[in-house]
């Protein structure tokens, strides 16, 4: 026998994993030994689908079986134990299959549950109200037809995405099918515009299928909001036939504003109005111009419209017919001296005035005539007219300008004698004729120079300034008038009026003057830098007037500021203190020029020159130098000159050292050593003597050293210092005293006795007085026994440089010993 199909084995499988049925088919076995069973035993079937049952028994050799439903079969295939039925189109919401065996004369059954379900494929939202008053309650209603089972099915109604109901039908029973929700909502303002909408959901998942949801399409509510009061009309009460005037037709408390429609007319006449919103208010403008056909009594009508309730407002209007009135000049341009006739017209009913003067009755002209001169040229003309209508009286007029024809006339007021412009700045430069026809004005020098660009903008240069022509020209003849241009500009000072550098001559009268350019002329004053005195008139020019200057131009166009560098020149001139009378040069020193300069500007060049015959040029200074020279300063104002008597100091020379008497002296005897010095300035002569050697004179200048009763401790060396400021010279002699040899032995014992102590204590003496300074004053030698001052040492003399100490000289035949210190002895008169 052949086996089922790959569909139903599916089915099979399927059927047989229920644990439901499972259980139910264990309890029938249980209970007896054959049994009949169905699978799937209970199952769940989306509406029009199809579904395969199997239908079985353990019975060995059933008589016979089959499957009794009332659902429609597609096909069915047999075994000896089974038989399988493929179900189509189940559309019962639920129905009991019966499987059935015959076995051993018995009938062995078995029976199933077949459900169906249906998706919300239909989800209804009803209708809405086209307009829904603010305030008012409305319905929503959403129906789901055929969904079921009805017990899985949950119903939303949404505003836009916010759930206002939401509604299950658990506990239906399970052959319940579709659904309708109902609900009550407050329409409001912020609903306007809103989209509702209803969700269905059909969850079928603990049966183990799966979740099942659709939406309705969305519908919008539109609610509204209409004030209980009529719209105001704001319309003239007249309207004149042919003229345009405005009409409104206001409404507030509209909501939405936008959505309000407007019905504005006048009569049958209907007007297009313009729509401004401004929140709740709707204000409608038109313009009304009606006709000729109109006149009379009209009614103004406004209708605003919104849902489908409207507010209304009508006002009666008067339309009336109103021709301006007609002014009409005989000559609307005459010749000077023509008579013109002016005439006001209008229509029937109105009361013309003519510039102030009414016509007799209404409905006539109004007229007047003149003789026509310069002064009515551009002179106006007016015509009034009033007519009365339903009660008010209205008012038209109407204008004329007559124009008089006349030769050019220049006044000042319009074309000034004198123009003052800034130099600068573009300008319009005017001059304007009156005339009729407009004359046409040409400026221009009379020397057929520069001509003015009137009426155009331009710059104003100093070039322009200037007299000009001006002639006006128009077919009644021509005005001629000369004016002058002025151009102001700022002060400017250049070189030549103001020169950077003046040069002055000390000694004569001088001005500090310096011209700017500038227009009007500048006002220029000059300070000195650091000073606040201004400089005015001549001065007697000195040297102190040399110096910089700031000199400053002003007008009122402005300031310029310049320096200027004052030079005093002056004649050479030379003085004590710039060329000493009296100079003294160093002999040895190297060769230098007087020092001789003079004040003066230009820097004067001096010249010194000898007096006599010129000396030849040495490279060091010489004692010949010395003598008179004149100094001559020139420069280019003249020149001055001055006597120097140069003297030329040199270090001291021992020009002669000599003893008196010259060879030698007897014991007791008189001696005499002169020393004669060549300084300049003039040498101080210092003496140093032989240790021991009391009595010595000297002479008021220290030339002349003498002694009177020579012992024998006079005898020895005798040193001349000269020394000044510039160094120091000595020479040396050596002095004998001799005599019998045994009153020389006796009196030498006995004598050098004594002279040795008394040089010693005299020695002690001196170093532990002035001697230490190298200095001491003492009285002439024949009365003071204080003549010498020696250093115990004895020997040569300091002082004066290399070459500076002279020779010994001798009286007799002995030499002197060399070395020694000699301090420098003052020797005054008592």
């Amino acid at each position: 026998m052949p086996g089922p199909s790959p569909g139903l084995r599916r089915a099979l499988l399927g059927l047989w994993a229920s644990l439901g049925l499972g259980v139910f088919h264990l309890s029938a076995v249980a209970q007896e030994p054959f049994w009949a069973d169905l699978q799937p035993r209970v199952a769940l079937v989306e509406r029009g689908g199809s579904l395969w049952l199997n239908c079985s028994t353990n019975c060995p050799r059933p008589e016979r079986g089959g499957l009794e439903t009332s659902l429609r079969r597609n096909g069915t295939q047999r075994g000896l134990r089974w038989l399988a039925r493929q179900l189509i189109d189940i559309r019962e919401p639920e129905t009991q299959p019966v499987c059935f065996f015959r076995c051993a004369r018995r009938t062995l059954q078995a029976r199933g549950l077949i459900r169906t379900f249906q998706r919300p494929d239909r989800v209804e939202l009803v209708p809405l109200p086209a307009w829904q008053p603010v305030g008012e309650n409305f319905t929503l209603s959403c129906r789901v037809p055929g969904a079921g089972p009805r017990g899985s099915l949950t119903l939303t109604l949404l505003r836009g995405s916010q759930e206002l109901i939401r509604h299950s039908f658990a506990g239906e029973p399970p052959r319940a099918r579709g659904a309708v929700l109902t609900a009550t909502v407050l329409a409001r303002r912020e609903d306007h515009g809103a989209n509702f909408s209803c969700r269905a959901e059909l969850d079928l998942r603990p049966q183990g299928l799966g979740l099942f949801e659709n939406s309705s399409a969305s519908r919008e509510l539109r609610t509204f909001a209409l004030s209980p009061d009529p719209p105001r009309l704001a319309a003239p009460r007249l309207l004149e036939v042919g003229s345009e005037r405005l009409v409104s037709c206001t409404l507030d408390g509209l909501f939405p504003a936008s959505e309000a429609g407007v019905y504005l007319a006048l009569g049958d006449q209907r007007l297009s109005p313009d729509i401004t919103l401004e929140g709740d208010e709707l204000m409608a403008t038109a313009t009304a111009t009606p006709s000729s056909e109109q006149e009379g009594s009209r009614q103004l009508v406004c209708i605003v419209t919104l849902g489908a309730e409207s507010r209304e407002t009508r006002e009666n209007v008067t339309v009336y017919s109103f021709p301006a009135p007609l002014l009409t000049l005989s000559e609307p341009s005459a010749p000077e001296g023509k008579m013109v006739t002016v005439t006001c017209t209008a229509g029937a009913g109105a009361l013309v005035t003519l510039d102030g003067v009414p016509a007799a009755v209404p409905g006539q002209p109004s007229q007047l005539q003149l003789n026509a001169t310069e002064h009515d040229d551009r002179r106006s003309f007016f015509c009034d007219a009033t007519l009365e209508v339903d009660g008010e009286t209205l008012n038209k007029n109407e204008s004329a300008v007559l124009r008089v024809l006349y030769a050019p006339r220049l006044e000042d007021s319009d074309c000034p004698r004198s123009w003052t412009w800034p130099e600068g700045p573009e300008q319009i430069l005017r001059c304007e004729a009156r005339g009729n026809p407009e004359p046409s004005v040409h400026c221009a020098r009379p020397d057929g120079g520069a001509v003015l660009a009137l009426g155009l903008l331009g710059p104003i240069t100093r070039a322009l300034a200037g007299t000009y022509r001006c002639t006006a020209t128009n077919i009644q003849g021509e005005a001629v008038k000369d004016v002058t241009l002025t151009v102001e500009y700022a002060p400017a000072l250049d070189s030549v009026g103001c020169p950077e550098r003046i040069t002055w001559l000390e000694g004569t009268e001088a001005s500090l003057s310096c011209v700017a350019h500038g227009v009007p002329p500048p006002n220029v004053s000059c300070v000195r830098s650091g000073e606040a005195k201004v400089i005015e008139g001549l001065l007697r020019v000195a040297r102190e007037h040399a110096g910089t200057y700031r000199c400053e131009a002003t007008n009122a166009r402005g300031s310029v500021a310049k320096n200027v560098a004052i030079t005093v020149e002056s004649p050479p001139q030379m003085d004590e203190s710039t060329c000493p009378s009296h100079q003294t040069w160093l002999e040895g020193a190297e060769a230098a020029a007087l020092a001789c300069t003079a004040r003066g500007h230009p820097s004067p060049q001096v010249r010194c020159s000898r007096e006599g015959t010129p000396q030849p040029q040495r490279l060091r200074v010489s004692r010949q130098d010395a003598g008179d020279y004149r100094c001559l300063a020139t420069n280019a104002h003249g020149t001055d000159s001055r006597t120097v008597t140069v003297g030329v100091e040199y270090q001291p020379v021992v020009a002669e050292l000599a003893a008196s008497p010259s060879g030698g002296v007897r014991p007791g005897g008189n001696f005499t050593l002169t020393c004669r010095a060549e300084a300049w300035p003039p040498a101080q002569i210092s003496w140093r003597a032989p240790p021991g050697a009391l009595n010595i004179g000297l002479s008021s200048n220290n030339s002349t050293l003498s002694v009177a009763g020579a012992l024998g401790s006079h005898g020895g060396e005798y040193e001349c210092a000269a020394t000044n400021a510039h160094g120091r010279h000595s020479r040396r002699i050596i002095v004998r005293v001799a005599g019998p040899w045994l009153w020389v032995a006796v009196g030498g014992a006995a004598g050098g006795a004594a002279l040795l102590a008394a040089g010693a204590g005299l020695a002690f003496y001196v170093q532990s007085t002035a001697c230490k300074k190298g200095e001491y004053n003492v009285q002439e030698a024949e009365s003071s026994g204080e003549a010498v001052c020696l250093n115990g040492t004895g020997g040569g003399g300091s002082g004066g440089g290399a070459g500076a100490e002279g020779g010994t000289e001798s009286v007799g035949t002995m030499e002197a010993p060399a070395g020694g210190e000699v301090f420098a002895i003052q020797l005054t008169s008592a």
